[in-house]
């Protein structure tokens, strides 16, 4: 061992905080009273090492990236966090896993208590990495309506990560539609608050599952900025805060067993969340009984300061932001390095403050093993020796297997939707095909922005992407290898040169059946379409892909219009002239060979729509979750009723609903206390020639209360797969807790009266009602009610 690698006791194992028979409390606390203040405070912050803050960003006001301070006089005192050491610049996982390890061994050398730092890494659509498997974007997710899938990716997902040293993952994302033009509608789940909270949930429990610190984000209210712009401010009273936007984070905290939150860049009726005490501490700890650690969204902080303009100074900023409850600054060190300090110094800030988040932190530490005797940088992916070669060792660590791909793939199949089929699906025949479009033969539409070729590839064109992505003109060849299949791009995604639509138009009109393909490209900050820092004006398709669409279609060729995208996008004529429509977003690696086998019929398509499809591009923002006055009426011009609503998707097959009971009886009424619950039943039969999937829903409707209401709202749901023939029932027990809301005076309640309980094949397709009686008092209800219907299928 060299001298600068000498050990001192506290590193030894001597020491009460590296007694593993000691509990984890006594532990920590021993730690910190051993701590001098700027060892309490280096453990509150990362450090993103290889950023480049003049480059093209990553992160928004990435060139406010402070970098004056010197990396080894700052390692003395420790180091909290490790920033994105994979997914900042390009770099073999292999090479990445040995360079991290030895970054860990000189931060742990460095500081006197020999203390690693954590490291965190994106993992939105898969570990953003070069190479790693880019899995579907979270809208994909919503569309499956299947967790139990969404639990297996991230299990997926997270093993990766841990099998080259990473802790944390800055994933799901939890925000709840409220304007489709907002940039990262891809990087929701979707529209609906049950449906976001199931599959994030579920996400999680994968993720943490396999040691990774899951991260719930954006805590809370980021995706109702006004007019869909990133950042703006959200004008939101606080009903619709606490029954739209805050029920997934809820549902989350309570199952899932997460242990990290990210605040989010809103204000919220002024009070920016890296601010505000009563979200951050009050409701999410003292509340929810949340008990891991908040982090900062990137540069969160320092917006007090720059553009929320809450505070003076940055120093200011951190105080603000430490006592709200924000734990750990990200990216780097900046508010919470010397201006802290000086807040303290100054008695303006409380040590009290630091050790309360300093706790949470170094709990965390113990939690992943960094603070144990034994603890070892070497990652489980690599040997000793394999640390010590360097370059030799590219390659040895493959991040997309077989079985990760496969898995891509069955996502990205679940989550194709099939909007409209005049039985021009699946393909058959033996005629000529034209496919035209701009996301017919790109690869990077098959991507969101958090995938890696997109977020940080894109920016190394010298490279190649990392991981086989078909294309779904390529998949089609591969699937119809007899079929002639011509192409013509006609347009890009968002250029205005239409010198290319009349060679499209005429392979459209020589061939019997042309394939559309059209949609969004994912970037950055303006460089997409779609992306954070990538929102709409309004909604119509991109550059001039409408009038591609209008062109083939006035051809008169049977058509069948893809939309690879986003965000979903009115469709102009489609909906009426297009034989068939099929929507899917950003897929992933193998979305285009998912998007190729729906096509063809080796896959019968059984996603839902997570978001409604416009019917026109203005209008904006709406979404399914709204009350009688936000849908069409006689007070306004405007008809905001989409093309495709909220959970609809059809099916290569076909299914009777019937024999509705209520508490198991024919029927439908029923009479329950506001305390009780009700048991609902429907017998679903596939009466096609094929093996298929129903998703059966079941929403709320609640025609009088002492608040406006949604005329409808999700309550549960099941995917159902039933082969030919095949017949299911499909039980939901109904708490009155899910009929709560929250009152005149802000308090939660479950109202008597009567409301509706509708089984349904979309939020507007409803196959059966049941009218049920709520009787009693008003009965006030909180966090711990019931948040689910127990669902039960029978074959």
């Amino acid at each position: 061992m060299s001298s600068n690698e000498q050990q001192a006791p506290e590193q030894q194992g001597t020491a009460p905080w590296r007694d593993a028979s000691l509990g984890a409390q006594e532990r920590v606390a021993a730690l910190i009273g051993a701590m001098t203040l700027r060892e309490k405070t280096a453990q509150l912050y990362g450090v993103w090492l290889g950023a480049d803050p003049e480059g093209p960003g990553v992160a928004p006001h990435q060139s406010e990236l402070d970098k004056g301070f010197d990396l080894d006089e700052l390692l003395t005192s420790g180091l909290g966090q490790i920033t994105r050491a994979f997914g900042t610049n390009p770099i073999d996982p292999a090479q990445g896993a040995a360079t991290l390890a030895r970054l860990q061994r000189r931060i742990a050398a460095s500081n006197r208590f020999g203390l690693p730092a954590l490291a965190h890494e994106e993992c939105l659509a898969g570990f953003t990495t070069w190479k790693a498997t880019a899995y579907p974007v979270p809208l994909s997710w919503g569309a499956t309506f299947d967790p139990d899938l969404i639990e297996r990716m991230a299990t997926r997902i997270g093993t990766s990560m841990r099998a080259v040293g990473v802790h944390q993952g800055l994933a799901p994302v939890l925000d709840v539609v409220r304007d489709l033009r907002w940039g990262r509608v891809e990087e929701t789940i979707g529209e609906d608050p049950y449906l976001i909270g199931r599959i994030a949930t579920a996400y999680v429990r994968g993720l943490e599952s396999t040691g990774i610190v899951a991260t719930l984000k954006h805590f809370a209210g980021y995706s109702a900025s006004r007019a869909g712009r990133n950042l703006a401010p959200v004008s939101m009273g606080p009903r619709e805060f606490a029954d739209v936007i805050l029920p997934p984070f809820e549902m989350a905290v309570a199952e899932s067993g997460v242990r990290s939150v990210m605040h989010s860049y809103a204000e919220v009726d002024g009070v920016p969340a890296a601010a505000n005490e009563e979200l951050l501490t009050g409701l999410l700890r003292d509340t929810w009984g949340f008990d891991g650690t908040v982090v900062a969204d990137y540069f969160g902080i320092g917006f007090l300061r720059i553009l929320h303009g809450v505070a003076g100074t940055d120093g200011e900023a951190g105080r603000l932001a430490l006592t709200a409850g924000v734990d750990v600054e990200l990216p780097g060190p900046k508010a919470f390095l010397e201006p802290l300090l000086e807040e303290i110094e100054s008695g303006r800030l409380p040590e009290s403050v630091v050790d309360r988040a300093l706790e949470r932190v170094l709990r965390q530490k113990l939690e992943l093993g960094l603070l144990d005797a034994d603890w070892d940088a070497k990652p489980a992916a690599l040997t000793e020796e394999q640390l010590e070669i360097g370059a030799q060792i590219a390659g040895s660590i493959d991040l997309d297997r077989a079985d990760d791909r496969a898995l891509a793939r069955r996502i990205a199949e679940e989550a194709v939707v099939l909007l409209k089929n005049d039985g021009v699906l699946p393909l058959s025949g033996a005629g000529r095909i034209a496919v035209v479009g701009p996301a017919a033969d790109d690869p990077f539409t098959m991507l969101g922005c958090y995938s890696f070729p997109s977020h940080v590839g894109s920016n190394h064109p010298e490279l190649p992407l990392g991981v086989a992505i078909p294309t779904v003109l390529e998949a089609l060849r591969a699937e119809l290898p007899d079929r002639e299949i011509v192409f013509e791009q006609g347009v890009t995604v968002d250029g205005p040169d239409a010198s290319g639509i009349d060679a499209a138009v005429a392979a459209a009109r020589d061939a019997g059946l042309a394939i559309v393909v059209v949609g969004d490209r994912a970037g950055l900050f303006g460089r997409g379409t779609s992306g954070e820092g990538c929102d709409a004006e309004d909604l119509a398709l991109p550059g001039l892909q409408q009038r591609l669409v209008d062109a083939v279609l006035d051809t008169g060729t049977p058509v069948v219009l893809v939309v690879d995208s986003g965000r979903p996008y009115a469709l102009g004529s489609a909906p009426e002239r297009a034989g068939a429509i099929v929507q899917a977003y950003f897929p992933g690696e193998e979305g285009g060979t998912a998007i190729a086998r729906v096509l063809t019929g080796a896959v019968n398509p059984s996603g839902r729509l997570p978001v409604s499809v416009p019917r026109h591009p203005g209008g904006q923002p709406w979404t399914y979750l709204s009350q009688i006055l936000a849908q069409r009426s006689e007070t306004s011009n405007i008809d905001p009723t989409p093309a495709y609503p909220f959970g609809a998707g059809l099916s290569y097959t076909s299914f009777d609903w019937s024999g509705l009971t209520v508490e198991g009886d024919a029927g439908t009424t029923a009479s329950i206390p506001t305390d009780g619950s009700v048991r609902l039943g429907i017998t679903v039969a596939n009466t096609g020639p094929i093996a298929g999937t129903e998703v059966v829903q079941l929403y709320l409707h609640d025609p009088v209360a002492s608040v406006t209401r949604p005329v409808v709202k999700l309550l549960g749901f099941a995917r159902v797969d039933l082969e030919a023939g095949a017949s299911a029932t499909i039980a939901f027990t109904v708490p009155a807790d899910v009929t709560s809301f929250v009152g005149r005076d802000l308090a939660r309640i479950v109202e008597p009266g009567a409301i509706e309980l509708r089984l349904g094949a979309s939020s507007a397709d409803v196959r059966a009602t049941a009218a049920v009686e709520l009787t009693g008092q008003v009965r006030t209800v909180d966090h711990t009610r019931a948040l689910h219907c127990a669902v039960a299928v029978g074959r």
